[in-house]
Protein backbone atom coordinates (compact mmCIF):
# COMPACT_ATOMS: atom_id res chain seq x y z
CA UNK A 1 0.00 0.00 0.00
CA UNK A 2 1.27 3.45 -1.13
CA UNK A 3 -0.08 6.70 0.56
CA UNK A 4 0.34 10.22 -0.62
CA UNK A 5 -0.09 12.59 1.95
CA UNK A 6 -0.22 16.70 0.85
CA UNK A 7 0.62 18.73 4.16
CA UNK A 8 2.56 16.11 5.70
CA UNK A 9 4.93 18.55 8.06
CA UNK A 10 2.03 20.31 9.58
CA UNK A 11 0.56 19.65 12.91
CA UNK A 12 -2.19 16.97 11.33
CA UNK A 13 -0.55 15.86 8.53
CA UNK A 14 2.84 14.78 10.41
CA UNK A 15 0.48 12.64 12.88
CA UNK A 16 -0.96 11.09 10.44
CA UNK A 17 1.89 10.49 8.64
CA UNK A 18 3.54 8.50 11.23
CA UNK A 19 0.52 6.50 12.11
CA UNK A 20 0.65 5.18 8.54
CA UNK A 21 4.48 4.83 8.82
CA UNK A 22 4.18 2.63 12.24
CA UNK A 23 2.03 0.24 10.10
CA UNK A 24 4.49 -0.07 7.58
CA UNK A 25 2.39 1.67 4.66
CA UNK A 26 4.65 3.29 2.43
CA UNK A 27 4.33 7.48 2.94
CA UNK A 28 4.97 9.94 0.24
CA UNK A 29 5.11 13.04 1.95
CA UNK A 30 4.24 16.55 0.02
CA UNK A 31 4.66 19.87 1.89
CA UNK A 32 5.49 23.33 0.62
CA UNK A 33 6.98 24.39 4.06
CA UNK A 34 5.06 27.99 4.05
CA UNK A 35 5.81 30.67 6.50
CA UNK A 36 2.26 30.99 7.91
CA UNK A 37 3.70 29.43 11.31
CA UNK A 38 7.66 29.18 12.41
CA UNK A 39 8.51 26.76 9.26
CA UNK A 40 11.29 25.66 12.19
CA UNK A 41 7.94 23.69 13.08
CA UNK A 42 7.78 22.20 10.17
CA UNK A 43 11.12 21.22 9.69
CA UNK A 44 10.91 19.37 13.13
CA UNK A 45 8.32 17.46 11.98
CA UNK A 46 10.03 16.48 9.24
CA UNK A 47 12.93 15.22 10.83
CA UNK A 48 10.56 13.03 12.60
CA UNK A 49 9.28 11.12 10.04
CA UNK A 50 12.42 10.60 7.71
CA UNK A 51 13.69 8.38 10.78
CA UNK A 52 11.72 5.98 9.00
CA UNK A 53 12.59 3.92 6.11
CA UNK A 54 9.27 3.84 4.35
CA UNK A 55 8.75 7.94 4.35
CA UNK A 56 9.93 9.80 1.07
CA UNK A 57 9.58 13.70 1.43
CA UNK A 58 9.48 16.25 -1.21
CA UNK A 59 8.94 20.07 -1.02
CA UNK A 60 6.10 20.44 -3.16
CA UNK A 61 3.27 23.23 -4.22
CA UNK A 62 -0.68 21.29 -3.98
CA UNK A 63 -1.33 23.62 -6.74
CA UNK A 64 1.23 22.16 -9.49
CA UNK A 65 2.21 18.91 -8.00
CA UNK A 66 3.07 15.89 -10.44
CA UNK A 67 4.27 13.53 -7.61
CA UNK A 68 0.62 12.28 -7.79
CA UNK A 69 1.35 11.27 -11.42
CA UNK A 70 4.80 10.33 -11.63
CA UNK A 71 4.33 8.34 -7.96
CA UNK A 72 1.25 6.59 -8.60
CA UNK A 73 0.16 6.04 -5.00
CA UNK A 74 -3.13 4.23 -3.96
CA UNK A 75 -4.64 6.65 -2.17
CA UNK A 76 -4.33 10.50 -1.21
CA UNK A 77 -4.76 11.97 1.63
CA UNK A 78 -5.46 15.75 1.50
CA UNK A 79 -4.75 17.31 3.83
CA UNK A 80 -2.56 20.63 3.09
CA UNK A 81 -4.83 23.63 3.10
CA UNK A 82 -4.24 27.38 3.91
CA UNK A 83 -5.27 27.28 7.37
CA UNK A 84 -6.78 30.07 9.96
CA UNK A 85 -10.13 31.77 10.57
CA UNK A 86 -8.63 35.25 11.27
CA UNK A 87 -5.60 35.46 8.17
CA UNK A 88 -8.47 34.21 5.91
CA UNK A 89 -10.14 37.70 6.91
CA UNK A 90 -7.19 39.45 5.77
CA UNK A 91 -6.23 37.28 2.88
CA UNK A 92 -9.71 36.03 1.35
CA UNK A 93 -7.75 35.41 -2.40
CA UNK A 94 -5.24 33.10 -0.96
CA UNK A 95 -7.64 31.45 0.71
CA UNK A 96 -9.66 30.51 -3.39
CA UNK A 97 -6.23 30.06 -4.59
CA UNK A 98 -4.80 27.41 -2.60
CA UNK A 99 -7.81 25.48 -0.88
CA UNK A 100 -9.52 25.67 -3.92
CA UNK A 101 -7.78 25.93 -6.71
CA UNK A 102 -4.77 23.28 -4.89
CA UNK A 103 -7.67 20.85 -4.38
CA UNK A 104 -8.76 21.07 -8.02
CA UNK A 105 -5.37 20.08 -9.19
CA UNK A 106 -5.48 17.06 -6.64
CA UNK A 107 -8.89 16.25 -7.93
CA UNK A 108 -7.53 16.25 -11.20
CA UNK A 109 -4.18 14.03 -10.94
CA UNK A 110 -6.58 11.62 -8.58
CA UNK A 111 -8.85 11.03 -11.30
CA UNK A 112 -5.90 10.84 -13.83
CA UNK A 113 -4.15 8.38 -12.26
CA UNK A 114 -7.25 6.62 -11.30
CA UNK A 115 -6.60 6.62 -7.16
CA UNK A 116 -8.55 4.03 -5.01
CA UNK A 117 -9.37 6.71 -2.57
CA UNK A 118 -9.01 10.44 -1.46
CA UNK A 119 -9.52 11.41 2.02
CA UNK A 120 -9.94 15.21 2.76
CA UNK A 121 -9.41 17.86 5.77
CA UNK A 122 -12.49 19.97 5.58
CA UNK A 123 -13.83 21.39 8.97
CA UNK A 124 -15.96 22.50 11.53
CA UNK A 125 -16.31 26.28 10.23
CA UNK A 126 -18.33 25.40 7.51
CA UNK A 127 -21.40 25.32 10.16
CA UNK A 128 -20.41 28.76 10.72
CA UNK A 129 -23.37 30.25 12.48
CA UNK A 130 -25.98 27.51 12.53
CA UNK A 131 -28.04 27.94 15.48
CA UNK A 132 -28.86 23.91 16.23
CA UNK A 133 -26.65 21.60 18.43
CA UNK A 134 -25.24 19.42 18.11
CA UNK A 135 -23.94 19.95 14.52
CA UNK A 136 -24.96 17.21 12.46
CA UNK A 137 -23.51 16.31 8.24
CA UNK A 138 -27.33 16.82 6.89
CA UNK A 139 -27.80 20.15 8.78
CA UNK A 140 -28.13 22.73 6.12
CA UNK A 141 -25.05 24.53 5.38
CA UNK A 142 -25.84 28.26 4.39
CA UNK A 143 -23.67 30.85 7.55
CA UNK A 144 -20.16 30.30 6.48
CA UNK A 145 -18.87 32.97 8.32
CA UNK A 146 -15.01 33.48 6.89
CA UNK A 147 -13.64 32.89 3.81
CA UNK A 148 -11.79 29.85 5.41
CA UNK A 149 -14.92 28.26 6.08
CA UNK A 150 -16.26 29.06 2.58
CA UNK A 151 -13.29 27.40 0.66
CA UNK A 152 -13.79 24.21 2.90
CA UNK A 153 -17.47 24.12 1.80
CA UNK A 154 -15.96 24.78 -2.04
CA UNK A 155 -14.04 21.82 -1.39
CA UNK A 156 -16.81 19.50 -0.73
CA UNK A 157 -19.01 20.33 -3.16
CA UNK A 158 -15.76 19.87 -5.47
CA UNK A 159 -15.40 16.41 -4.48
CA UNK A 160 -19.02 15.33 -4.61
CA UNK A 161 -19.13 16.51 -7.86
CA UNK A 162 -15.89 14.91 -9.11
CA UNK A 163 -17.85 11.75 -7.66
CA UNK A 164 -20.34 12.33 -9.81
CA UNK A 165 -18.47 12.84 -12.88
CA UNK A 166 -15.81 10.44 -12.28
CA UNK A 167 -17.04 8.48 -9.75
CA UNK A 168 -13.41 8.95 -7.51
CA UNK A 169 -14.39 7.70 -3.80
CA UNK A 170 -14.01 10.50 -1.54
CA UNK A 171 -14.32 10.99 2.20
CA UNK A 172 -14.20 14.50 3.86
CA UNK A 173 -13.32 14.97 7.46
CA UNK A 174 -14.97 18.26 8.98
CA UNK A 175 -12.32 18.76 11.94
CA UNK A 176 -13.20 19.95 15.26
CA UNK A 177 -10.84 21.76 17.22
CA UNK A 178 -7.86 19.36 16.95
CA UNK A 179 -5.22 19.74 19.28
CA UNK A 180 -1.93 18.04 21.32
CA UNK A 181 1.91 18.12 20.92
CA UNK A 182 3.27 19.89 18.12
CA UNK A 183 0.10 21.68 18.02
CA UNK A 184 -0.23 24.83 15.69
CA UNK A 185 1.10 27.70 17.69
CA UNK A 186 -1.61 29.92 16.12
CA UNK A 187 -4.42 27.77 17.83
CA UNK A 188 -5.89 28.45 21.43
CA UNK A 189 -4.81 24.95 23.18
CA UNK A 190 -0.96 25.77 22.20
CA UNK A 191 -1.09 29.29 22.62
CA UNK A 192 -2.88 29.26 25.77
CA UNK A 193 -0.53 26.14 27.50
CA UNK A 194 2.90 28.25 26.30
CA UNK A 195 1.77 31.62 27.73
CA UNK A 196 1.09 29.43 30.79
CA UNK A 197 4.19 27.74 30.98
CA UNK A 198 6.28 30.58 30.42
CA UNK A 199 4.00 32.97 32.65
CA UNK A 200 3.20 35.53 30.29
CA UNK A 201 0.09 36.87 29.57
CA UNK A 202 -2.52 36.07 26.53
CA UNK A 203 -5.71 37.36 24.81
CA UNK A 204 -9.28 36.20 26.07
CA UNK A 205 -11.65 36.70 23.18
CA UNK A 206 -15.31 37.56 24.70
CA UNK A 207 -16.43 36.93 28.00
CA UNK A 208 -15.80 32.90 28.12
CA UNK A 209 -18.86 31.86 26.83
CA UNK A 210 -17.92 30.68 23.74
CA UNK A 211 -17.44 27.34 23.72
CA UNK A 212 -15.48 24.92 21.15
CA UNK A 213 -15.43 20.84 20.83
CA UNK A 214 -11.65 19.61 21.50
CA UNK A 215 -10.49 17.39 19.71
CA UNK A 216 -7.32 15.18 20.74
CA UNK A 217 -4.80 14.62 18.03
CA UNK A 218 -4.55 10.50 18.64
CA UNK A 219 -8.56 10.19 18.17
CA UNK A 220 -8.15 11.85 14.57
CA UNK A 221 -5.45 9.94 12.93
CA UNK A 222 -6.86 6.95 14.34
CA UNK A 223 -10.00 7.69 12.34
CA UNK A 224 -8.64 9.34 9.42
CA UNK A 225 -6.69 5.72 8.98
CA UNK A 226 -10.33 4.27 9.04
CA UNK A 227 -11.17 6.81 6.31
CA UNK A 228 -8.65 5.94 4.29
CA UNK A 229 -9.46 1.89 4.75
CA UNK A 230 -13.15 2.95 3.85
CA UNK A 231 -14.55 -0.53 5.12
CA UNK A 232 -17.75 0.14 3.72
CA UNK A 233 -16.75 1.44 0.49
CA UNK A 234 -18.92 4.80 0.55
CA UNK A 235 -18.36 6.46 -2.54
CA UNK A 236 -18.51 10.35 -1.13
CA UNK A 237 -19.37 11.26 2.04
CA UNK A 238 -18.71 13.60 4.45
CA UNK A 239 -17.81 12.78 8.64
CA UNK A 240 -17.79 14.88 11.55
CA UNK A 241 -14.78 14.59 13.29
CA UNK A 242 -15.20 15.81 17.35
CA UNK A 243 -15.52 15.03 20.73
CA UNK A 244 -19.27 15.49 21.32
CA UNK A 245 -18.15 17.62 24.54
CA UNK A 246 -18.26 21.08 24.13
CA UNK A 247 -16.02 23.09 26.72
CA UNK A 248 -16.74 27.02 27.18
CA UNK A 249 -13.54 28.85 27.30
CA UNK A 250 -13.83 29.77 30.96
CA UNK A 251 -13.48 25.77 31.50
CA UNK A 252 -10.91 25.40 29.05
CA UNK A 253 -8.84 28.40 30.65
CA UNK A 254 -9.60 26.34 34.23
CA UNK A 255 -8.62 23.35 32.94
CA UNK A 256 -4.91 24.94 31.57
CA UNK A 257 -4.43 25.93 35.03
CA UNK A 258 -5.45 22.63 36.79
CA UNK A 259 -3.03 20.47 34.39
CA UNK A 260 -0.28 22.92 34.38
CA UNK A 261 -0.90 24.19 38.39
CA UNK A 262 0.16 27.75 37.23
CA UNK A 263 -1.92 30.78 36.88
CA UNK A 264 -3.29 32.10 34.13
CA UNK A 265 -2.46 35.88 32.73
CA UNK A 266 -5.18 37.34 30.17
CA UNK A 267 -6.63 40.35 29.10
CA UNK A 268 -10.05 40.04 27.56
CA UNK A 269 -10.82 41.61 24.26
CA UNK A 270 -13.94 41.68 22.17
CA UNK A 271 -15.16 38.27 20.12
CA UNK A 272 -12.80 38.80 16.39
CA UNK A 273 -13.96 38.65 13.39
CA UNK A 274 -15.13 35.41 11.38
CA UNK A 275 -15.47 33.86 14.98
CA UNK A 276 -18.11 31.14 16.03
CA UNK A 277 -20.03 31.56 18.80
CA UNK A 278 -19.91 27.37 19.55
CA UNK A 279 -18.84 24.59 17.73
CA UNK A 280 -20.09 20.84 19.06
CA UNK A 281 -20.21 17.67 16.86
CA UNK A 282 -22.98 14.95 16.31
CA UNK A 283 -20.70 12.03 15.63
CA UNK A 284 -23.14 8.85 15.15
CA UNK A 285 -22.28 8.74 11.76
CA UNK A 286 -18.82 8.61 11.99
CA UNK A 287 -19.37 6.37 14.82
CA UNK A 288 -21.25 3.82 12.55
CA UNK A 289 -19.44 3.80 9.80
CA UNK A 290 -15.68 4.26 10.92
CA UNK A 291 -15.76 2.94 14.54
CA UNK A 292 -15.21 6.32 15.65
CA UNK A 293 -15.62 6.57 19.21
CA UNK A 294 -12.70 9.93 20.91
CA UNK A 295 -11.43 7.91 23.94
CA UNK A 296 -8.93 10.96 25.13
CA UNK A 297 -10.27 13.40 27.46
CA UNK A 298 -9.49 17.02 27.75
CA UNK A 299 -7.76 17.34 31.03
CA UNK A 300 -6.02 13.77 29.99
CA UNK A 301 -4.98 15.76 26.06
CA UNK A 302 -3.92 18.77 27.88
CA UNK A 303 -1.25 17.01 30.12
CA UNK A 304 0.30 15.73 26.93
CA UNK A 305 0.31 19.05 25.50
CA UNK A 306 1.90 20.69 28.56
Amino acid sequence: MKILVTGCCGFIGSHACEFLLKKQIEVIGIDNMNDYYDVKLKEENLNILQKYPNFKFFKEDICNTDKISLLKPDKVCHLASMAGVRYSIQNPSLYEKINIGGFIHILEECVKNKVKQLVFASSSSVYGLNKKVPFSESDPIETCNSPYACSKLAMEIFSKTYHQLYGLKSIGLRFFTVYGPRGRPDMAPYKFMKAIKEEKEFEKYGDGTTSRDYTYISDIVFFIFGALENKKERGYEIYNLGNSNPVTLNEFIETCKKVSKKKALFKVKEMQLGDVPHTYADISKAREDLGYNPKVSLEEGLKNLF
